[in-house]
């Protein structure tokens, strides 16, 4: 009897472990701190030099990207046509050609439309 109990003891807790491990709480952007802050064009230019040298640098890391809007979209943001940024909430008064700071995560570089893509984003003040 006594057996059966430190088996189903050990059995719960390597489920309790392995469910941690499969499913860990998910990352606040906005609460993080930066680990990099720079121009879009400055990003823009390390991944246009070397892209994987810059995904190695820069992927899933929490930026600061410092630019001009360029675009606006119900959900996104482009920055100096280079940087595509995309929020669960945006604000509406953002306007082409006004100057911003974004937070968010680097989730790498799309060569096709040639940027480079944030998501989790949120507007620094």
């Amino acid at each position: 009897m006594r057996n059966k109990l430190i088996v189903g003891l050990i059995l719960v807790i390597g489920i309790i472990v392995a469910f941690n491990y499969l499913y860990p709480e998910h990352r606040s952007i906005s609460e993080e701190s930066v680990s990099f802050r720079m121009s879009a064009e400055s990003l823009f230019s390390e991944f246009t030099e070397d892209a994987s040298q810059a995904e190695l640098k820069y992927l899933d890391q929490t930026i600061l990207v410092l630019g001009v809007i360029s675009a606006v979209d119900s959900k996104s943001v482009t920055i100096s046509n280079k940087i595509y940024g995309q929020f669960e909430t945006l604000n509406s008064d953002l306007k082409v050609n006004d100057s911003i700071a974004v937070k968010g995560r680097c989730i790498g570089y799309d060569n096709l439309l040639e940027e480079i893509k944030l998501d989790q984003c949120s507007i620094i003040k």
